[in-house]
């Protein structure tokens, strides 16, 4: 079969949260083409995350093969990542150009590769296009405006990230409604997660612990905050575990906290199997981060959110997290509610099926066959 015949679509992946989203689809565009379908890919790695927790583990866990490409970006400021993503891409197009450049979620390098495409004239696709926090003061925000602001075809997760397109001037022809691909990973690797090598160590039973998350740079960059944050954390887990998986971001201004009780257990991020585990059996998930709300939800496990805005408030109406800000004090009635088993059961939204993958393969096929 001629190459004329199989278009390539440009898969992007630079950062963790990236990689769950990639899988199901790399796994579908594999699947069609078993039964002779003609979509191909390259799968780009830009290497904005680059160390083997924040990368590696996930590649080899959740089975995707060995980039096509990878750009190894490495560390810099925001600007510098941005431009270094944008001109190796734009490098690797002008080589070989493919029929379209997806991008996934909300970092960096879906922001830099969407523009180096657009200006090359290569069309972008944005799974996860239309999700809104409001919140300026969030790198991703700017990234997801961005992006969105110069895709041709959105696949969204929500009817909320529906409407914020069709405000924005987004015609329905170029809205597709498929779901969620991180529930897709979630929900194909549920048999396969196990506890960490901690898990007995620790002493930990399920339910009888509670896993927290920090890394958005307004929690975490400020010694004070971030002290008061965990304090207000300690005190409310009743001396049960808390499990804490440091970002390398956050890790800077730990070293230098003290006092804190000693029900914390500070431990290195986890691949995603073992992660996932601690998520599923825990008591409850303190987070400021967006992902985890969603995987949270489809596991019924009670979320609390220390934010002023989500980007994705159906885990809010709809699911099991609760978002309380990030004044401390709102800690203590939330643990409260939790401790005397009146935490919401919340229910799924719909679409979050473990199907999200292959009906993004599908309009793509039918697109790229155009």
């Amino acid at each position: 079969m001629s190459e004329v015949t199989k278009p390539t679509v440009d898969i992007i992946a630079g950062a963790r949260p990236n990689f769950m989203k990639i899988a199901p689809i790399i796994r579908a565009i594999e699947a069609s083409q078993a039964k002779g379908g003609r979509l191909s890919y390259r799968l780009i790695h830009t290497g904005q995350h680059y160390d083997a927790k924040m990368s590696g583990d996930f590649f080899t866990q959740l089975g995707i093969p060995a980039p096509h490409f990878n750009l190894e970006v490495g560390s810099g400021t925001q600007a510098e990542q941005t431009a270094t993503i944008m001109t190796r891409y734009e490098k690797l197009l002008l080589e070989k150009r493919s029929e379209l450049c997806l991008v996934v979620g909300d970092v960096t390098s879906t922001m830099a590769c969407a523009i180096a495409a657009q200006k090359l004239c290569v069309p972008v696709a944005h799974v996860e296009g239309g999700i809104r926090s409001g919140d300026w003061t969030m790198p991703e925000e700017i990234n997801r405006m961005v992006t969105d602001s110069i895709t041709n075809y959105f696949f969204t997760t929500s009817e909320v990230a529906n409407a914020n397109l069709r405000r924005s001037g987004v015609a329905d022809d170029r809205i597709f409604f498929v779901g969620n691909t991180m529930i897709d990973t979630l929900l194909a690797n549920m048999s396969r997660l196990q506890p960490p090598a901690f898990w007995n160590e620790l002493g930990l039973v399920e339910k009888k612990y509670i896993v927290l998350t920090l890394h958005r740079p307004n929690n975490v960059d400020g010694e004070n905050t971030l002290a008061a944050m965990l304090k207000a954390v300690g005190k409310g887990a009743r001396n049960l575990p808390v499990i804490f998986p440091v970002h390398p971001r956050t890790a800077k201004t730990l070293k230098s906290i003290e006092g804190l009780s000693n029900n914390f257990h500070f431990v290195d991020p986890q691949p995603y199997l073992e992660f996932n585990y601690l998520v599923k059996n825990a008591m409850a998930v303190i987070t400021d981060s967006g992902g985890i709300t969603e995987e949270t939800t489809v596991m019924g496990v009670p979320c609390m959110t220390l934010r002023e805005s989500t980007e994705r408030p159906e885990t809010v109406t709809m699911g099991t997290n609760a978002l309380l800000g990030t004044d401390p004090t709102a800690l203590a009635p939330a643990m409260d509610e939790l401790f005397a088993g009146k935490w919401k059961r919340g229910t799924i939204p719909p679409l979050w099926d473990g199907k999200a993958g292959e009906r993004i393969v599908a309009i793509l096929d039918k697109m790229l066959a155009r």
